[in-house]
């Protein structure tokens, strides 16, 4: 049968049982055979079902996971050897779970067939591990290298066993993994990492991006015993492991490799820290010598999914703001000659340019960009150093759910008052098929002064309403925190069919801006839930009901004008995807109160659990237009 209705066409029953002994690190010609047999079998299949992915357009990561498949198998034979191995492959990269559901189906936990569900929506198979959600994946992930220092306490609360976790060059860069070697060291944990050195991550190679950094060394001056090896050389391979497995302490195998080795198409590249193309996957079967049928009635019969639904009061043309921002930046940079630029801008990235809209100032105004590495924490003080001075301006960007990590660094910004802007991209739910580790819902908490100081928390609604934020307050002194989701948006029409933040409109900080007046009550929203918002007001106007819409640009100020002319009507019920419990719905019921303002007062945000999959996120958080929850 077509798609994913078909058998799973490679047999994991092939999967030959090894066990391995450390104290002998030279394998025997049957142990490299069934070694080399078992990497090229879940090498194979890991192609195949990670491709499913990009056939459904939800995206997905093959090379990592591909890469780290010798080291699984190695760790599995140490497993099958002896008890005294805690046996969970923990991996401090997340991104690599197609690893843990490999596992899982190996374990029979899941069927070899739904692997073919990858990253679908509803399929229990998101873009990182969740400890309760899949059957037999054994711990969530959470963001990439933060599991090591929890390695620690597994390694601590189980003395008597060896606790491995799978690191990568891109993981190791974080700042948490300093303290879990400071850690491991002083405390002689049994903490064994096997740390896959590819030289890519998602915007292009450490070697080129952040110069002196070496995983080897770093770990070596952390005081662990480390060995360096080729990561396609099978026999220095099993001998490094079987090294760090006798040693009597931390210690940490370092895998030099080049990304997706023996896939034609993504090898060493850029692209391979991604998921593999069908094409690309077509063709690396094809030439491993699989029928014509693995690829043409599975990956060529997937297709995305789409959404049926018009929304009215908005366009049918899109766009990213998370890109706008970089373009809305550049309008500003080209005012300046590239000398004031330099003197007066500095725009720091943490590898993530071509996700946050950083990559077009790259392109157009390198004197001011800054590459670096996944070191969020540092590069936000750093862009916070640069704007010390009261006439520079600091620019930072990375995703949302990463804003729960620089929060004490926020904090040290405002004590100096450093000049920063923030974009923090892949907001809320929406399209978010990494599921809820990459959930950005805690915007807020960048709102963590005391009254006497400001900070300035913006999410447009659409493109022109980005570029319009940005124009205003690029040059505002201060903190100022920009959001945006990883979906496109449309544009926000007026009744008239005009664009509302068209000619004419001007951005005003602060300033919550009335979309149409309503008697019967008002919704209250913003950035992606606003064209969905309006939907639903605009319907309800059609049936007579008399609602009105006021889109809260600036979230965290409270304007008075405003709030009074809601208060003063029947209802307020607000609308977003951020945190119910930490959102604007859970303050501005506060406001209001405050005010003695008492209208029947409701707030609608994101509160469960992901389902995967992209459009399917909105609803699933019963934040659609066509939910019942809004009427």
């Amino acid at each position: 049968m077509p798609g994913t209705e078909s058998a799973f066409p490679i047999d994991l029953k092939k999967y030959r049982k090894l066990t391995l002994d450390p104290s002998k690190p030279q394998l025997t010609a049957e142990q490299k055979s069934t070694l080399l047999h078992n990497i090229q079998l879940l090498r194979d299949a890991l192609v195949l079902f990670t491709a499913t992915g990009a056939a459904r357009g939800v995206s997905g990561h093959t090379g990592g996971a591909y890469d780290t498949i010798p080291e699984v198998c190695i760790l599995l034979s140490l497993f099958e050897a002896s008890e005294k191995y805690l046996p969970i492959v923990f991996d401090e990269a997340g991104h690599r779970v197609a690893t843990q559901y490999l596992l899982a189906a190996l374990d029979g936990h899941i069927p070899p067939e739904h692997l073919l569900h990858y990253r679908e929506a509803n399929s229990k198979l998101p873009g990182h591990p969740e400890l309760g959600l899949t059957p037999g994946v054994k711990f969530s992930s959470g963001r990439l290298g933060h599991m090591w220092p929890m390695v620690n306490g597994v390694a601590m609360a189980n003395k008597e066993k060896v606790v491995f976790c799978l690191g990568s060059d891109g993981s190791q860069q974080e700042g948490n993994d300093a303290e879990a070697a400071r850690l491991a060291v002083a405390q002689n944990l049994n903490v064994k990492l096997l740390i896959d050195d590819n030289d890519v991550t998602i915007a292009g190679h450490p070697s080129q991006y952040l110069k002196g950094y070496d995983v080897s060394k770093t770990l070596e001056g952390h005081g662990l015993k480390v060995y360096t090896v080729q990561g396609e050389d099978i026999d220095a391979l099993w001998a490094a492991v079987a090294a760090v497995v006798t040693y009597d302490g931390p210690a940490a195998v370092v895998a030099k490799r080049l990304m997706a080795p023996g896939v034609a198409d993504i090898e060493g590249s850029t692209h391979g820290h991604d998921v593999i193309p069908v094409k690309a996957a077509v063709k690396y079967l094809t030439a491993r010598g699989y029928p014509a049928s693995v690829s043409e009635d599975i990956l060529n019969n997937i297709k995305p999914t789409s959404v049926p639904y018009l929304y009215i009061g908005s366009t049918k043309e899109v766009g990213a703001n998370r890109v706008v921002f970089g373009e809305a930046v550049n309008l500003v940079l080209d005012k300046l000659s590239k000398e004031e630029a330099t003197e007066k801008v500095m725009v720091i990235d943490s590898d993530l340019e071509g996700s946050t809209g950083l990559k077009v100032i790259h392109q157009k105004h390198p004197e001011v960009f800054v590459p670096s590495g996944i070191m969020e924490r540092g590069n936000f003080s750093t862009a916070a150093g640069f704007g010390f001075d009261a006439n520079k301006f600091g620019v930072f960007s990375t995703f949302s759910a990463f804003l729960e990590m620089v929060i004490s660094e926020v904090t040290m910004a405002r004590l100096n008052n450093c000049n920063v802007l923030s974009h923090f991209s892949h907001s809320g739910v929406d399209e978010m098929a990494d599921n809820t580790c990459h959930f950005g819902v805690n915007s807020f908490f960048a709102d963590n002064g005391l009254s006497d100081v400001q900070s300035w928390l913006y999410f447009p609604a659409d493109p022109l309403q980005m570029v319009a934020v940005i124009q205003r307050v690029f040059f505002e002194r201060g903190l100022r925190f920009v959001f945006s989701t990883r979906s496109k948006v449309p544009y926000i029409l007026k009744e008239d069919g005009t664009k509302f933040f068209g000619d004419g409109y001007k951005f005003v900080p602060g300033k919550d801006e009335t979309i149409v007046d309503g008697k019967a009550g008002y919704v209250v929203s913003f950035g992606e839930m606003l064209y969905r918002s309006w939907d639903a007001v605009l319907r309800c106007r059609q049936e007579g009901l008399d609602v009105g819409l006021i889109n809260k640009p600036t979230l965290n100020l409270v304007d008075e004008q405003t709030l009074r002319k809601i208060g003063s009507s029947p209802f307020v019920l607000v609308v977003e995807s951020l945190n119910q419990k930490t959102g604007l719905g859970s303050k501005m019921g506060t406001w209001l109160i405050e005010r003695q303002l008492t209208p029947k007062y409701g707030y609608m945000g994101t509160t469960k659990e992901g389902c995967g999959g992209l459009s399917e996120q909105i609803p699933h958080q019963n934040l659609d237009p066509q939910c019942s929850s809004y009427s």
